[in-house]
């Protein structure tokens, strides 16, 4: 299983951090070692002064495909989650500085808490599904997947150009603005279309 993620796919994310708006997809992975599951507590490396949460659907691939057309891609997925995609901001800086890879700010362990997944077909189109998260009871992100500058069709079929797709394997979507630091002691919680579905502690 591997954990591939789409950066900058939400313009109001890349305005907030002043980032370029890309004309393609931009691409990371995380590690399976990063995955959290069953609303086990985050803790808090050592490494990072500023964690920050990024609440983003994640789809889950059913079946192998490479160089998959578009108008095919619904076909190699069928569940989808939601998860968080916590970033060491202060490492990703001073790696973006010196023109390094994020791999450090983005992969460490435990930096991708997921929830349990839901079919598809309860939801009427995966390009309308609204999602948020809470820290501490305050609403900090809200997002609707039509908002996604590439959709989930779109994505799989760009990465699969370039990497295979296995079955189990998960795609981190991209993430809405309202991105903020998280702290010891915090709690966070995660909803698809007002369902609960995420509700861990940062220890």
């Amino acid at each position: 299983m591997k954990i591939i993620c789409i950066g900058r796919n939400y313009v109001d994310h890349i305005e907030e951090l002043n980032n370029e708006r890309p004309d393609q997809p931009v691409i990371f992975s995380k590690p399976d070692t990063a995955v959290l599951r069953n609303n086990a507590p985050f803790y808090y490396p050592e490494f990072s002064n500023d964690i920050h949460h990024e609440v983003e659907l994640v789809v889950k691939i059913c079946k192998e495909g490479k160089y998959i057309q578009e108008k095919f891609a619904s076909r190699y997925y069928d569940e989808v989650a939601l998860g968080i995609d916590f970033t060491a901001r202060d490492v990703q800086t001073k790696l973006k500085e010196k023109g390094l890879p994020w791999d450090l700010a983005k992969g460490f362990n435990g930096s991708a808490p997921i929830s349990e997944f839901t079919p598809i077909s309860e939801f009427e189109d995966i390009q309308n599904i609204n999602f948020s998260v809470k820290l501490n009871g305050e609403e900090k992100q809200n997002g609707n997947s039509s908002m996604m500058l590439w959709n989930v069709n779109e994505i799989i079929a760009f990465v699969s150009k370039y990497i295979t797709l296995r079955k189990g394997d998960l795609i981190f979507t991209g993430t809405p603005k309202g991105v903020s630091p998280v702290a010891i002691g915090d709690k966070i919680e995660g909803f698809i279309e007002g369902k609960k579905l995420l509700d861990f502690e940062v220890k």
